[in-house]
């Protein structure tokens, strides 16, 4: 790779992911990819929103979805990866082997946690039940990028920061015109 980017990161960081590849075991290399596959361009949660729209009862959540997830991956993928430029830890140290392909666009932050946690905290707030178990997977999501060694643990965190903003701001976007609507009946 002839760019790779912004090199920085915390010592911390790289000294944390060197650790965590001492402790990969065979089921957690079989596994790990397949959990990461679930937040590849989003797929399984534009899945999941879809299902909301679709199901009468749900079109709440997702129409709320679909707001926090274009707000969180406005800010992630069009406004913070472009402008930071931050290399991932697999283009720094490219001979520790990949176990999922090797992206090519910046790290900073996580899309695969934004995206996770925006449409996870959106079901959450309108759904305890169904949102624990939506956040353990964006949690498991979010932990699969830094066990591949595809993200720095500060992308992860802000990439969690930013999808749970945007789950939050779907929230009272969604919750304001639903009110504003409610009013104009009366």
């Amino acid at each position: 790779m002839d760019n790779i980017g912004n090199v920085f990161y915390f010592q911390w960081e790289l000294d944390f992911l060197h650790w965590l590849q001492d402790k990969h075991s065979n089921f957690l290399d079989f596994i790990m990819p397949k959990i990461t596959f679930l937040g590849d361009a989003g797929w399984f949660w534009i899945l999941v929103v879809i299902l909301f729209l679709v199901l009468p009862y749900n079109r709440k959540v997702g129409v709320q979805a679909v707001v926090g997830l274009a707000i969180s991956a406005l800010i992630c993928n069009l406004i913070l990866k472009p402008e930071l430029m931050r290399c991932r830890p697999c283009w720094l140290e490219p001979e520790i082997p990949l176990l999922t392909t090797n992206p090519v666009d910046y790290s900073f932050p996580s899309g695969h946690t934004n995206a996770s946690f925006a449409v996870a905290t959106t079901i959450f707030t309108r759904n305890k039940k169904l949102g624990v178990p939506a956040l353990i997977l964006a949690g498991a999501i979010a932990f699969s990028r830094i066990y591949l060694f595809v993200h720095w643990p500060t992308d992860v965190i802000v990439g969690t920061a930013t999808g749970i903003m945007g789950g939050i701001a779907g929230y009272i976007i969604v919750n304001y015109y639903s009110n504003k609507k409610k009013k104009l009946k009366i």
